[in-house]
């Protein structure tokens, strides 16, 4: 499974690969800001599932792993 931000990265690096190309300014740019999406909804995910759970074994940086690391 991946998150929002994970697919809208896949689309855009198959329908707009230039944003990815690091040789560029422009594509240093797109990649450096896009982490800076990519980790504040990776905290959002976090949070919310350590607000929500009602497992105490079980922590939100371990479900976020689980479920899309390294899925982008």
């Amino acid at each position: 499974m991946k998150t929002a931000m994970q697919e809208l990265f896949s689309k855009l690096e198959i329908e707009h690969p230039n944003l990815f190309n690091t040789n560029t300014q422009e594509g240093k740019k797109f990649i450096n800001d896009g982490w800076e999406f990519l980790e504040l909804e990776k905290k959002q995910i976090i949070d919310a599932f350590d607000s929500a759970c009602e497992d105490q074994n079980r922590i939100g940086k371990e479900y976020y792993n689980e479920q899309f690391k390294n899925k982008y």
